[in-house]
């Protein structure tokens, strides 16, 4: 029996769950030392109770999404506001490190995969669902792709597989960045090089209430801004379409935040700030956590059991590589500093599920050790600019080979 629940009530069941998954976090110790982000830990456990429904009752959860994209566009909105062109400009090379990294990482996940596809007896093209399409590329890609897997293979349950692979991609990526950045952080001593700088997202856990005080006009200010992004997100989505050229809706929203930001200090030098407020910060954490949790919330774990042998053993095989090319290679060549292990923890995000599972690795990690802010400039810039081209590639020429 299959119930379909409303997007106003998915949306008030992702704010419960964000809200339950702090109080786990508070309760539990280990969550909070491996820095596992507050919707993860609700979202996993609604997703285990929906698995417990089904078992015990045969009653199918299907929760409407519309909301949750509203937070999702908020969210990069308020990375924008973020953005300072300085920090623009000084993020150069490192954004170019990352790109190189990101696109060894697809080469090394469609190996994986396509050696896997091999040994379980899939065809060799759809290795592609158990690397980059599904991985790196997340659902969206998985589901793009696995129409031209089926059409060149035969195989039928393609998309099935692609969900699947994604799916439990997303849980694994994130359960991995917190672990990876306490081992780097502690293990070799680091803090953050600008301190005062401020979270990007989110209030430190150790903030005082004077520190962290947060009054309505800053709210409202904070708020007016995002619309701004958003609304001005949405035109320049219509005149992109318009030219031929497709990006996700948060693309332009960032975009957008990032321009009103900078002109909004070039022109109004002694305006009240709105980058890297307290207000802003809390705004954005929600509009994370809330899409995050509804994200795992509507996760169906029972659709995965027949896919099982196969995707268990390639998807440990690509978390392990993942761990390690994060650790021994990602790390040392992004400096070996603080802000390289936010950067690993995000990578383990992004690497394994998608760009809002590294940004709430991110930050869960400087909520508990301090402010990255380039580490939420350069990773966002290459998981939505640059990505998807050099996997597309990638992709075309396995499911050609």
């Amino acid at each position: 029996m299959i119930h379909d629940i409303p997007a106003f009530i998915a949306a008030t069941l992702g704010f419960a769950v964000f809200i339950a998954g702090t109080m786990l976090n508070a309760r539990f110790a280990l969550l909070r030392q491996f820095n596992i982000p507050e919707p993860v830990s609700g979202g996993l456990l609604a997703a285990l109770l929906a698995l417990l429904l089904y078992l015990l009752a045969g009653t199918e959860l299907n929760f409407d999404m519309q909301a949750r994209d509203l937070f999702l566009v908020l969210f990069f909105a308020g990375i924008g506001l973020n953005a300072r062109l300085g920090d623009l400009i000084s993020g150069g090379i490192p954004l170019l490190l990352l790109l190189v990294l990101t696109v060894a990482a697809i080469v090394i996940q469609n190996i994986i995969g396509v050696s896997g596809a091999a040994l379980f007896g899939y065809p060799v093209q759809s290795g592609v669902l158990f690397g980059s399409a599904a991985l790196i590329g997340g659902h969206g890609t998985a589901i793009a792709w696995a129409p031209e897997v089926a059409d060149v293979t035969g195989l039928a349950n393609a998309q099935e597989l692609g969900i699947a692979v994604a799916t439990l991609g997303l849980v694994v990526a994130a359960l991995i960045g917190g672990p990876i950045a306490r081992y780097l952080i502690e293990g070799k001593g680091l803090e953050p090089s600008r301190p005062e700088a401020g979270n990007t997202i989110g209030v430190p856990h150790d903030a005082t209430a004077e520190a962290s005080a947060i009054e309505p006009i800053s709210v409202s200010r904070a708020l007016l801004y995002l619309n701004l992004a958003v609304i001005l997100g949405y035109g320049l989505s219509l005149v992109l379409t318009e030219a031929g050229v497709k990006l996700p809706l948060f693309v332009p929203c960032l975009i957008m935040g990032i321009v009103i930001a900078n002109a909004r200090s070039l022109l109004a030098p002694r305006a009240a700030p709105v980058s890297r407020t307290p207000a802003l910060a809390l705004i954005t954490e929600i509009a994370l956590g809330v899409f995050l949790a509804m994200s795992l919330m509507s996760l169906q774990l029972w659709t995965l059991v027949a896919l099982g042998p196969a995707i268990a053993v390639i998807l440990t095989a690509q978390t392990l590589i993942t761990v390690g090319f994060v650790i021994f290679i990602l790390f040392p060549v992004m400096g070996g500093g603080y802000r390289a292990a936010v950067l690993a923890a995000g990578f383990g995000g992004f690497s394994l599920g998608a760009t809002p599972t590294a940004i709430a690795n991110m930050t869960a990690v400087t909520k508990r050790y301090g402010p990255s802010p380039m580490a939420f400039v350069i990773l966002p810039l290459v998981s939505a600019f640059f990505v998807d081209i050099a996997n597309a590639i990638a992709i075309q020429f396995v499911v050609n080979f």
